[in-house]
């Protein structure tokens, strides 16, 4: 059910896709491989939709967002039995971060990590997806570009957020955390930058 990569003793992160690319994409096994250097353990797992697209190999449009957030319990409880004594983090890139915001509080996650939140939609930063953030009582962490079209570095610090979500910024980053060549940084240096602050996060989340 899961890719599951690092230490099976270590702090266990449950990370869910974004919507667009499955659970091995590139940004994901990067993640992954680069938490695994650094001492921490990814659950990865897939949403209905993706799965199909696997199987048939054709396009499906994400499912709604019950569904969602059905698969992720059904995920977070596998991964609890998984994980065993460690401390049980969930997250995931983009669209799976926000699915997992919805239920940190309701599932008593050691702690939430959102990696390119979709705080609004590209070019509609009317349509913020925030109102939830506001009351976040789990310990969070959001890993930003901060170029993200979903929501970038001047426009975050005029959202209301609980106090309980701390949020970095990969330099110049986009929403994969990726940086212009002219900006002198590589996207690995943003990934590394990304994976430092999520393995002490999970060393120390509150």
């Amino acid at each position: 059910m899961f890719l599951d990569v690092g230490p099976s003793s270590a702090p266990a992160l449950l990370l869910a896709h974004g919507a667009g690319a499955p659970m091995d994409s590139g940004f994901m096994d990067a993640i992954a491989a680069a938490l695994a250097a650094r001492g921490r353990r990814t659950l990865r797992f897939e949403f209905p939709y993706m799965a199909g697209r696997r199987a048939e190999g054709r396009k499906r449009p994400p499912d709604r967002m019950p569904v969602l957030e059905m698969c992720f319990r059904e995920a977070f409880a596998a991964a609890r039995e998984a994980a065993g004594a460690a401390p049980l983090f969930v997250g995931g890139k983009s669209m799976g971060g926000r699915v997992a915001s919805h239920l940190a509080d309701e599932l008593g996650a050691a702690g939430l990590v959102c990696l390119g939140y979709p705080f609004h939609p590209p070019g509609k930063p009317e349509r913020l997806r925030t109102d939830h953030l506001a009351a976040l009582a789990t310990p969070a962490l959001i890993v930003q570009g901060e170029r993200d079209p979903f929501g970038r570095s001047d426009e975050v610090a005029s959202y209301r957020l609980s106090a309980a979500i701390r949020v970095v910024w990969a330099p110049d980053g986009d929403h994969d955390l990726k940086p212009r060549k002219a900006s002198g940084r590589s996207h690995a240096d943003n990934i590394a930058c990304a994976a430092d602050a999520v393995a002490a996060f999970m060393a120390e989340p509150g």
